[in-house]
């Protein structure tokens, strides 16, 4: 589809005609939004943040802690069913310390067998005589193929 030049510019014409015809309907309705949404004229307006009113922050942060101390409440309180459990005495944790060394004495004797220390072996004569015989010879070759 081919479009002249002249086509363009009365279209570009018309648009512009129609921008103006918006703002001066707009500027004569004072930008009631209603009559604007019919017309489709201007963008709906932008929504702000709300605001909370002191009174009802402070409702709701009493609230809030009434919550927290209900449910400290609970943890600190036996749970039905339960019998109280009592803290461990010093006297109780000395046996029960006594008893365990006790078991771990036995067990280290009963553990471990009494070896006989192992002896340790001497090289004879003959023996380093051999190894040094041996390394002379590794390093007369060693110094030949240089």
């Amino acid at each position: 589809m081919s479009i002249s030049i002249a086509t363009l510019k009365e279209a570009i014409h018309i648009k512009e005609s129609i921008a103006k015809l918006e703002t001066q309907l707009a500027k004569i309705l004072g930008g009631n939004p209603i009559i604007a949404a019919l017309t489709g004229s201007e963008a709906p307006a932008k929504r702000g943040r709300r605001k909370m009113s002191a009174a009802a922050r402070a409702r709701i942060s009493a609230a809030q802690k009434a919550r927290w101390a209900a449910a400290g409440a609970r943890t600190k309180t036996a749970k039905p069913g339960r019998k109280k459990r009592g803290k461990l005495s010093a006297a109780g944790r000395a046996r029960i310390i006594a008893a365990q060394k006790a078991r771990w004495a036995k067990q280290g004797k009963a553990a471990k067998p009494a070896a006989a220390p192992r002896k340790k072996r001497k090289l004879s004569a003959a023996g380093r005589a051999r190894i040094i015989a041996a390394q002379k010879a590794r390093w007369a070759a060693a110094k030949a193929g240089k």
